[in-house]
């Protein structure tokens, strides 16, 4: 019998027309994103359908968009009797991740990931900061890179992703730099198209106002094993968890150790409900020894049925 975890992807796996065949198809799916325009107060599945791009991509938008989709894509799973042995979520989909494992409701995540997302904005001015993908390398080599881009600005590893690939995040002229710095090492490195330096110290000034969005959320203990991004460990307590949210914020996202430390433990099967297949990509790298899958709609929602009924025959 298989051991499942379901990962939920973060901002930057968003495109338009996500969750839409889910919606046609399957009423739990289309609640949940009617629940979202009620809660948000505007039709954010409008613009998840059918929106602009660009509108697409603006942080306050992306964050609470990419959440509903993914929990779209959970309800349906959860009507088909699907459901995980542990959770975990990268960055954004941390949030996803407390939302199936019952520690969050969907209006709280809503609500706290658009305010969150209005926050990191805030920070940071529009095109002062950014993030890079460096392709190749390993996560000292990318040390080093950063540290030698320092007098141009600052940055630093803001994800562990897999085995060569480190995104940093920064000022966007020490970025600049990093990725001069990785071509010249015949690495690749490619600019993300966010306007936020997330998980790095830049964003250090949200803590107070991370501290107060969560302090009266109602948390409750989950319903089974949640891996956080900020240690790559099991938390459980409530409390724990909130400390770890506002960490996570300005903090770096150990991501592959996360998986390292699941797989150890035995869980063998990595199901991606969302958008994109990022994560699933990921699990490809760190290891071939387990299952990697990603549903979005409905001919990945049938592969991955298919390969339950044969993983627990």
């Amino acid at each position: 019998m298989a051991k499942s975890v379901f990962l939920f992807p973060g901002q930057g796996a968003q495109y338009v027309g996500m969750g839409l065949d889910f919606a046609r198809r399957y009423p739990a799916a289309k609640a949940v994103f009617q629940e979202a325009d009620e809660i948000l107060g505007y039709k954010l599945s409008q613009v998840i359908f059918q929106g602009d791009e660009k509108e697409l991509k603006k942080t306050e938008i992306t964050q609470p968009a990419v959440l509903t989709t993914s929990m779209a894509v959970l309800a349906v799973l959860q009507e088909e009797g699907l459901t995980p042995d542990a959770v975990a979520g990268l960055s954004l989909g941390e949030y996803s991740a407390l939302v199936c494992a019952g520690v969050l409701s969907f209006r709280d995540a809503l609500v706290l990931v658009q305010k969150r997302a209005q926050y990191m904005q805030e920070i940071v001015p529009f095109g002062e900061g950014g993030m890079a993908a460096i392709l190749g390398l390993t996560a000292d080599e990318v040390r080093v890179l950063c540290e030698k881009s320092l007098p141009f600005g600052h940055v630093e590893p803001a994800n562990y992703n897999c085995p060569g690939q480190i995104v940093v995040a920064g000022h966007k002229r020490a970025l600049e730099e990093v990725c001069r710095l990785a071509y010249e090492k015949k690495a690749r490195a490619k600019m993300l198209s966010v306007s936020v330096p997330f998980h790095c110290r830049l964003l250090l000034p949200i803590k107070d106002k991370m501290v107060s969005l969560l302090e009266n959320i109602p948390l409750k203990p989950p319903a089974f094993p949640f891996v956080a991004n900020v240690n790559a460990a099991y938390l459980s307590e409530p409390e724990e968890i909130r400390a770890s949210l506002v960490k996570q914020a300005y903090s770096p996202v150990l991501w592959e150790d996360s998986m390292n430390l699941l797989i150890k433990d035995g869980y063998d099967l990595f199901i991606e409900p969302g958008p994109g297949r990022t994560l699933t990509g990921f699990m490809k790298k760190i290891s071939k020894d387990v299952q990697a899958i990603h549903v979005e709609d409905k001919p990945t929602l049938d592969r991955l049925l298919t390969l339950m009924e044969e993983v627990q025959t």
